[in-house]
């Protein structure tokens, strides 16, 4: 990717995948899951961490330059 993602576009991206983890966690807690997809369905959830973990990263470097830009405790807390 040649252009640089918006502190925008990072804190949405944080958003959402916070809100996939949950619903991925939710899911992989019920007995709803055949045994034999249970651990594409963890894998899923690994790679959900593994790329929130990569935004919120992004999204430290942003906050650094723009002091504007809510913590991460109050954007996750938030209600957007």
């Amino acid at each position: 990717m040649s252009e640089a993602l918006s502190s925008n576009a990072v804190l949405y991206a944080i958003l959402s995948l916070n809100s996939e983890i949950d619903l991925q966690k939710e899911y992989l807690e019920t007995p709803d899951i055949p045994a034999e997809d249970r651990e594409n369905e963890e894998g899923i959830l690994d790679d959900l961490e593994q790329a929130f973990m990569e935004f919120i990263d992004l999204y430290k470097s942003y906050r650094h330059k723009d002091k504007d830009l809510p913590s991460i405790e109050d954007l996750l807390n938030s209600e957007l």
